[in-house]
């Protein structure tokens, strides 16, 4: 889980969290500026190729994201109190024991960007109701 404050310059930037098996095995949550200068929440699942989703526009500066999985599914969810938590995707957790998570900000047509990572938390414990987000 983090609260993330991204910078706009151009579309597509955006903070993002990650779970990351290999360069073709991926998921991808992201606070995201989309082609109408719109900042959204976006989901990317590779495996072998991408597809990508764009969920709910946000118009607040910064957004909590947390990631969780229970082992057979992975939930995305993003809060803009950490009270009320919104589901944007769920996976079957086709991944193996050891992953790696992560941050990273994304700038792929601008000179750069920046994005302010904070509250940034690890737990082992799944929440208990995937579809609300608690």
């Amino acid at each position: 889980m983090a609260r993330v404050t991204p910078t706009f310059r151009k579309t597509y930037d955006a903070g993002t969290l990650y779970i990351y098996v290999k360069a073709d095995l991926w998921l991808k949550m992201a606070m995201e500026m989309d082609e109408r200068q719109k900042t959204r929440m976006v989901s990317v699942r590779t495996i072998g190729t991408s597809d990508d989703n764009n969920h709910d526009v946000i118009e607040a500066r910064s957004v909590h994201m947390r990631i969780s999985s229970d082992t057979k599914t992975v939930g995305f969810y993003y809060s803009l109190d950490k009270k009320s938590w919104q589901l944007i995707r769920l996976f079957k957790n086709d991944y193996p024991a050891s992953i790696w998570v992560g941050i990273s900000t994304q700038c792929p047509l601008g000179e750069g960007t920046s994005a302010v990572f904070e509250d940034i938390s690890l737990t082992r414990q799944s929440i208990s109701d995937f579809r609300l987000g608690i």
